[in-house]
């Protein structure tokens, strides 16, 4: 049982950080997908793959695998850095682009 820890990314809908600030642990799969018969879905006997556990900070997240025994991968990506601008400064006179009209 291996479980990897990361912060999730954004989705293409949000525009802000909503559900990105949580650390998430969750177990890698250890056995494959395969087709049920019957329906024809993707099943697995993998319960383990079920577990998603968010956390507030990292080291919350760290310490729980620590204790409990459980293999870890820690993921980081880098923060988001915004330039805060105003609107008036799309009508700056020193403005580095040309206007498109």
């Amino acid at each position: 049982m291996f479980a990897k820890i990361y912060r999730p990314s954004r989705t293409a809908m949000q525009s802000g950080q909503a559900k990105s600030r949580n650390w998430i642990l969750e177990f890698e799969p250890s056995m494959a997908k395969r087709p049920d018969p019957l329906m024809g879905w993707n099943s697995t006997a993998d319960t383990a793959a079920q577990v998603r556990l968010k956390f507030d900070d990292k080291e919350q997240a760290v310490a729980y695998a620590k204790k409990y025994g459980i293999p870890y991968r820690v993921t980081e990506k880098a923060d988001m850095v915004r330039k805060p601008k105003t609107y008036a400064s799309n009508f700056s006179a020193d403005r580095k682009e040309p206007w498109s009209h």
